[in-house]
C-alpha cells in the first residue's frame, strides 16, 4: 500500500526546543544505514498522521482515559495526560459511558477528569475525541427520559450537550458512534446472528444530526467505532448521496490478537484510494494480554490487572486461545531482542493503514513503557520479525474471538 511522504509527518521542529525530546538539546537526526539496532532504536520520533480526509494532523498515539474514575484517581489522571501532551501526543479519546466498567454511579467521571485537566491547556492544541452510546436498554440512566438509548436525533444531541458541558469546552473535535444503533456482533462476537436483526435509526437522520451540530460548532468532525464494512459503506453512501457529513475515522480493536475483523474486508472499504477512512486502533495490547502480564495468574501484575479486577470483563482474552498465542509472540519477541509490549505496539504502529494507536494505562510507569515501546521499537519493525509474526498468526488467526 503506498502513501505520499506528506502523509506522514515527524514531530514539529518547535517540539525539539524541549529536552523531553532531544536531551542535549540537538536535533536528533536519521542514523546512517550502518547504524547498529541500539542506535537506530533511539532515534525514533513520534510521527503524525492525517485522520481521513479531515485537516487532523494526529498523533500515532492516542491517550485512551476509560479507567480514569475508576482504576485512577483525578490526579494519576491528570499526571498522565499532561505526560502525554508533553510528549507530543496530541489526540485524547474520552467517550459519555466511561470509566470503565460502565455504572450509574461513576458515569461521566472520566470526563469531568479530562475537562479540569484541558482548562490549563491550549484548547486549540488539543483534538478531543468523544463519543455517544450506541443501542442499549441497559444504559438508559445516561439520558433525562429514556428507556432506552438510540442514535437519533434526539440521544445524539442530549448526549453532546451534556459532553460539552463535563469537558467543559464548547466544541468535540471527533465525534464518535461507541457501537451502532442497529444489531451487529461486537466485543469478542465471531459473526453475525441473523435472528438478531432489529429496526435502526436510519444511516440518513444520524448524519442529519450530527450536520446540525457541525453547523452550530459544536462538533468538528465525526466517525464510527465498533463498526462493520456494511455500516461504514452505508454512511459514505448517504453522504454522499445527501451532502451530508462524511464519516472520516473508525475506532476498532486491532492487535496481534485481533487482525481478521479489520483486514478480511474494512481494510479495502477504508482503504486511502476508496473511501479514506482512518483506523484508531483500539487495544493494541489485547487489553493487556500480550504484555505478558497474566500469564503467572498469581503476579501482582496480573492482580492488579483489569481483566482481574472486573469478572466477566473483556473474558474473551482470557477464556480463548489467546494466552496461548500469546506465549509464542513473547518467545518471538524475546529471540529478536524486543520486549513483549515493543513487538506489539510496533506490529500496530508499522501498520500502514492505521492512522494512530489508543493506548491506555492504570499508572505513569505504564504509559511510559507504552510510550517508549511504539518510540523505541525498530521503525519498521525487520522483515524477519514480521515474517515470523505471520507464522504465528497463520496458526492463531484472532485467538481471542469466542
Amino acid at each position: 500500500m503506498a502513501f505520499s511522504s506528506s502523509t506522514f509527518s515527524t514531530i514539529p521542529a518547535f517540539l525539539y526546543k524541549s529536552t523531553l525530546h532531544a536531551p542535549n538539546g540537538k536535533t536528533r537526526l536519521r542514523p546512517p544505514i550502518t547504524a547498529t539496532l541500539a542506535e537506530k532504536k533511539n532515534t525514533n520520533a513520534l510521527q503524525y498522521r492525517k485522520l481521513g480526509d479531515s485537516d487532523l494532523e494526529i498523533s500515532e498515539i492516542t491517550m485512551g482515559t476509560m479507567t480514569f474514575g475508576e482504576q485512577n484517581t483525578e490526579k494519576e489522571a491528570h499526571e498522565m495526560l499532561s505526560y502525554s501532551f508533553d510528549h507530543g501526543i496530541n489526540i485524547f479519546d474520552t467517550a459519555e459511558a466511561y470509566p470503565v466498567p460502565v455504572k450509574k454511579e461513576t458515569q461521566g467521571r472520566t470526563d469531568l477528569y479530562v475537562g479540569n485537566w484541558l482548562k490549563s491547556q491550549p484548547r486549540d492544541k488539543v483534538i478531543l475525541a468523544t463519543k455517544v452510546c450506541g443501542y442499549s436498554e441497559r444504559l438508559s440512566y445516561l439520558r433525562g427520559n429514556a428507556k432506552v438509548l438510540r442514535v437519533d436525533a434526539a440521544n445524539i444531541k442530549e448526549s453532546v450537550e451534556k459532553s460539552l458541558k463535563r469537558l467543559g469546552t464548547d466544541y468535540i473535535d471527533l465525534l464518535q458512534i461507541h457501537w451502532p444503533d442497529r444489531y451487529v456482533p461486537v466485543f469478542g462476537e465471531f459473526s453475525y446472528d441473523y435472528s438478531k436483526w432489529r429496526p435502526s435509526s436510519p444511516f440518513v437522520e444520524q448524519l442529519k444530526a450530527f450536520q446540525d451540530l457541525i453547523d452550530e460548532g459544536k462538533v468538528r468532525y465525526i466517525g464510527v467505532s465498533n463498526e462493520t464494512s456494511y455500516g461504514v459503506m452505508e454512511f459514505v453512501h448517504a453522504a454522499k448521496v445527501e451532502g451530508l457529513p462524511k464519516i472520516i475515522s473508525i475506532q476498532n480493536s486491532y492487535s496481534l490478537l485481533v487482525r481478521c475483523r479489520f483486514e478480511v474486508d474494512l481494510l479495502e472499504v477504508c482503504h486511502p484510494k476508496n473511501y479514506n477512512i482512518g483506523l484508531l486502533a483500539y487495544s493494541p495490547l489485547g487489553s493487556g494480554m500480550l504484555s505478558g502480564k497474566y500469564l503467572d495468574v498469581n503476579s501482582e501484575a496480573a492482580k492488579k490487572g483489569r481483566l482481574n479486577l472486573f469478572p466477566g470483563y473483556m473474558e474473551r482474552y482470557k477464556n480463548s486461545l489467546s494466552r496461548e498465542a500469546t506465549v509464542q509472540y513473547i518467545e518471538l519477541a524475546k529471540k529478536h531482542g524486543l520486549t513483549p509490549v515493543e513487538l506489539a505496539l510496533g506490529f500496530v504502529r508499522d501498520r500502514p493503514f492505521v492512522t494512530s494507536s489508543i493506548i491506555g494505562s492504570t499508572s505513569l510507569e505504564q504509559l511510559k513503557e507504552d510510550i517508549d515501546a511504539i518510540m523505541t521499537a525498530p521503525r519498521p519493525l525487520p522483515a524477519e520479525v514480521t515474517a515470523d509474526i505471520e507464522t504465528i498468526f497463520k496458526r492463531y488467526k484472532d485467538p481471542s474471538i469466542i
